[in-house]
């Protein structure tokens, strides 16, 4: 079940919502709490009933575990145990089938294959076991207590932040749910969270989903072996990186909407992260709550940057490699991790040097530099060979030519010389991929209006606490642009969920549903 589709915005959530209060408003709140919990968990096992026996052993196991590092004489060991059967659990059905193919890849000159039934990827696998991870090392640290199984069990499946986070901590939630104030409706909250849903929908429905025909042209042109040229490269990176913000902080979005309309304020998971004037930036404003679970329990516990400068770069580089690996089983996903991992190094010596020289970079430049670094690591993101990704980035240097205008032509009389050594053909910039109308240049003017100009949802909802408040984790800037529960801003919500909704002629899944 989606959050962009009729069954889920027309029947699951009214039915979930009303059965909650009514149920709530009684007092009855363990069976509140369960009414959520049933309903949390028929969503999940909506796509393959399957699914659930696995989230429940999860949870089971995790839940005892907890039970026992919450003791005054807990042992190490039963943490690190408890973490290498999460991990384990998450390699078995992530990258197995991942080791075996490319197993299969080095001994392809030999007779020997392994063979084996391919092994589907439970939903949201990657989330709820990070998530029990961080629950296990905090209750070994002492930094969350816990309440009981059932309350356990919403911490986990609570279906607005289920599928792809935001990641939550324990101690985040559970206070939340323990509040009796919870339990009956709040006008307030249904609404701030139906204003920020609807603008979520709206991200994803329109804005992500309206890109999405471009990226697919360029990117399985690619995987054809078309040589992909220098502007329809950079285009289709540009679109791609458009697509998946809007996409996957569309989903964020209605994910803190939905957990608003039952009184809950989960964390914040982009704040304007193509703003960023570093890659260091960048990674604190974009998908905020995975990044704070790899500094806090992969970057810190490997060192961070206490012993030594050439151990901070290996743990950046470790923490980066693993964090694109996350995302997927393939050699793509840890090219751009470690991509990634490259692009920090490069930043941390700069900020040494530049220090030191009391050199800085023109705020502009800075920024131009950083993007660019982003959308040349967005192909192997996107790409689903290596051979795709290597063709769109000789694209992007210029390797692979250059389509110009027809009416350049006329000008390139005495230029014979370079036409030929650079591949220059007069047949449309984006010749490869189609015509270029009118509304496609509205329609990227339009997505770079609302990235860089406009405020993000959070920045627009800043006096009614949009998001949970962790102020050491990330600065939100004021804006002038900000909502109020009144008539004027409810009208163009409205609109902008009405037309969401008629724009749903296909129902298209999240892109970070594959991670």
């Amino acid at each position: 079940m989606l959050f962009n589709s009729y069954g889920f915005i027309f029947v699951f959530l009214p039915i979930v919502l009303f059965g909650f209060y009514a149920i709530g408003s009684r007092s009855h709140h363990r069976t509140a709490i369960l009414w959520l919990v049933s309903c949390s968990l028929f969503f999940y096992g909506w796509w393959n009933p399957a699914y659930l026996s696995i989230i429940i052993i999860s949870m089971l196991f995790n839940y005892a575990i907890g039970t026992i590092l919450a003791r005054k004489d807990k042992p190490k060991i039963v943490l690190g145990l408890a973490i290498g059967a999460n991990l384990l659990s998450l390699a078995y059905y992530k990258y197995f089938n991942f080791f075996l193919n490319t197993l299969n890849t080095l001994n392809s000159t030999v007779e020997t294959h392994f063979n084996i039934e391919t092994i589907l990827l439970p939903l949201a696998i990657s989330f709820f076991t990070f998530q029990q991870i961080a629950y296990l090392i905090d209750a070994y640290r002492g930094e969350t207590r816990e309440y009981n199984f059932l309350s356990y069990c919403l911490f986990v499946t609570f279906f607005p932040q289920l599928i792809a986070g935001p990641i939550v901590h324990h101690r985040e939630m559970l206070p939340q749910f323990a509040k009796d104030t919870l339990y009956k409706l709040n006008y307030k909250h249904l609404f701030i969270g139906l204003s920020i849903f609807a603008l979520g929908f709206f991200k994803k429905a329109v804005l992500a989903d309206g890109t999405s025909e471009y990226v697919s042209l360029t990117f399985n042109l690619a995987e054809t072996s078309t040589a992909i040229t220098f502007f329809a490269a950079w285009a289709g990176s540009l679109c791609y990186a458009f697509q998946l913000y809007f996409d996957f902080s569309g989903y964020s979005d209605m994910a803190i909407g939905l957990a608003r309309m039952f009184g809950i304020i989960l964390p914040m998971n982009f704040n304007s992260p193509y703003k960023a004037r570093n890659i260091t930036l960048f990674w604190r404003q974009w998908h905020m709550t995975l990044s704070r679970f790899l500094r806090d329990y992969l970057y810190i516990p490997l060192g961070g940057n206490r012993k030594g400068k050439v151990r901070q770069m290996i743990n950046l580089m470790l923490t980066m490699v693993l964090g694109g690996l996350w995302h997927g089983a393939g050699w793509n996903f840890a090219l751009w991790g470690l991509l990634h991992g490259v692009f920090l190094m490069i930043h941390n010596s700069w900020n040494q040097f530049s220090l030191f020289c009391g050199i800085r970079l023109n705020r502009f430049f800075a920024w131009y530099l950083t993007f660019s670094a982003v959308l040349f690591a967005w192909v192997p993101f996107r790409a689903q060979t290596l051979d795709g990704t290597l063709n769109i980035w000789r694209g992007m240097l210029g390797l692979n030519g250059f389509f110009l205008p027809k009416w350049m032509a006329t000008y390139s009389h005495g230029y014979e010389t370079w036409v030929t050594e650079y591949k220059v053909a007069f047949v449309g910039i984006f010749h490869q991929v189609g015509p270029v109308k009118l509304m496609d240049i509205v329609w990227f003017v339009l997505l770079f209006f609302i990235v860089f100009y406009l405020p993000n949802t959070q920045q627009f909802m800043h006096r009614y606490r949009p998001v949970f408040e962790a102020r050491k984790y990330y600065q939100l800037t004021k804006s002038n642009i900000v909502w109020r529960p009144t008539v004027a801003w409810s009208l163009p919500l409205s609109f902008l969920f009405v037309y969401a909704t008629l724009s749903l002629t296909r129902i298209s899944e999240f892109l970070y549903f594959q991670f």
